[in-house]
């Protein structure tokens, strides 16, 4: 608890950390009981959000005929964009603000959630559109009141959306990924039914799966709340508060589910692989909303950025894109390798959870040993070969070096110092895994 030593008190630290727990319906059929789920909050007309592809699936007739039996008016909105960018954040507030809706269902993955997210702020708050994305690439705008209900219904297991405050997109012009953060934006209710991911394409699942690995394991090794400054007004604590005892016991559980389940579910799926996985998505969401993430996801919004021509199988979009649980991994070994002697007992832990043989194992060599199993996992379920695979090269290291950098939210939450050195550095050594 907070008497280990990973929280040892540090002068100035932080004494407290916030408890911020989504309010999550789990189970198979779920789906069918969200119409009276909006009735409960008061709903009565409704924007219904997904994606060209997932409009055609299954989930998104249940939800609307549950709405439809319920009484509530919904209207569908469909052009949400896979790995939304500014443009289709935009796009969406416009049909938001224009739709005079008293709530929000989002059906599909975290591109879609995360767009619903923003359509409901932007349309309830106007403002410039940089006001509220994080700095420094934004003002960081404190979100000033109540948003609408969101009511969010994710098709993957990966992005846990429906856990977080956050919503994050990809600024075109910018070349790099940023968002929003706000408790405000945490839906009010996360629908999950592990039957939505029987259709998922292996490659799918397995980015989504490494994807909650990497959500778990950066919030258990993100820098300890008690070695945060500890705010003159409590109100100002960071949604991402560092490493705390309550999201330890979500991420070691979650750790442990995929490395149990992954490389099946990718290569001979079982029922149990499915709601293991949801499950575990779950429970790295609670995690990462309340810890938050740390290298893996800074420099995985600057591969996803800086894309040229990658297309990954199993992902519909109108535009080059790394999905977001390949660009995260892609980079994983390379930083647990640098931050293992930061936490060498947490790296041990992640290390024996994902299947590594930690018999003889000494702490100070927990972060290599993750590394090789993570890469190790990576190519049995058919993931690129780090950054050269996804079609990055020695020549762009400092154009992604200075994209990353630019993520000073998630970069300060490391659990030891990062220079700009040092990103570049984890960069280089991502290029190949294998």
């Amino acid at each position: 608890m907070v008497s280990t030593s990973y929280f040892a008190p540090m002068e100035g630290g932080d004494t407290a950390f916030t408890v911020e727990a989504p309010k999550i319906k789990f189970g198979a059929g779920s789906l069918s009981e969200v119409g009276k789920d909006a009735l409960s909050y008061g709903l009565s007309r409704v924007a219904v959000f997904t994606d060209p592809d997932v409009v055609a699936h299954a989930s998104v007739g249940k939800v609307l005929d549950s709405l439809k039996a319920a009484g509530v008016d919904a209207v569908l909105y469909s052009d949400v964009e896979v790995e939304p960018t500014d443009r289709s954040f935009k796009a969406a507030t416009t049909f938001a603000a224009e739709g005079n809706f008293d709530g929000f269902i989002s059906v599909g993955g975290g591109s879609v959630m995360d767009t619903a997210k923003a359509a409901n702020l932007y349309s309830t708050h106007p403002d410039d559109f940089m006001a509220y994305v994080n700095a420094p690439i934004g003002d960081a705008k404190p979100v000033p009141g109540p948003l609408k209900p969101h009511i969010a219904c994710p098709t993957t297991f990966g992005t846990a959306s429906e856990c977080t405050g956050i919503a994050i997109c990809d600024f075109l012009d910018l070349e790099l990924k940023s968002g929003i953060a706000s408790p405000r934006l945490r839906p009010v209710l996360g629908v999950l039914d592990p039957d939505n991911l029987k259709t998922l394409p292996p490659l799918v699942v397995a980015a989504n799966g490494f994807d909650v690995f990497s959500h778990a394991f950066e919030s258990l090794t993100a820098r300890p709340f008690t070695q945060r400054a500890k705010p003159d007004d409590p109100s100002k604590r960071p949604l991402s508060q560092g490493a705390n005892p309550y999201s330890d016991v979500a991420c070691q559980e979650a750790v442990r589910l995929v490395g149990a389940h992954l490389v099946g579910a990718v290569n001979d799926p079982q029922p149990e692989d499915y709601e293991a996985l949801m499950f575990a998505g779950m429970l790295a969401g609670i995690g990462f909303g309340n810890a938050g993430c740390h290298l893996p996801h800074a420099m995985s919004y600057a591969v996803a950025g800086l894309v040229r021509d990658y297309h990954a199988q199993g992902w519909p979009s109108n535009h080059a894109m790394v999905p977001h649980g390949i660009s995260v991994i892609v980079n994983a070994p390379s930083v647990f390798r640098f931050t293992g002697p930061a936490a060498p007992e947490r790296h041990l832990m992640g290390a024996k959870a994902m299947g590594a043989d930690t018999a003889n194992l000494a702490p100070e060599d927990a972060g290599a040993a993750l590394a090789d199993r993570i890469a190790d996992m990576m190519r049995q379920t058919g993931l690129p070969n780090g950054l050269r695979g996804v079609g990055y090269g020695p020549e762009d290291l400092d154009a992604l070096t200075d994209r990353a950098d630019a993520q000073q939210r998630l970069i300060v939450n490391a659990p030891l110092p990062v220079s700009r050195e040092n990103l570049r550095d984890l960069f280089e050594d991502a290029l190949q895994l294998w």
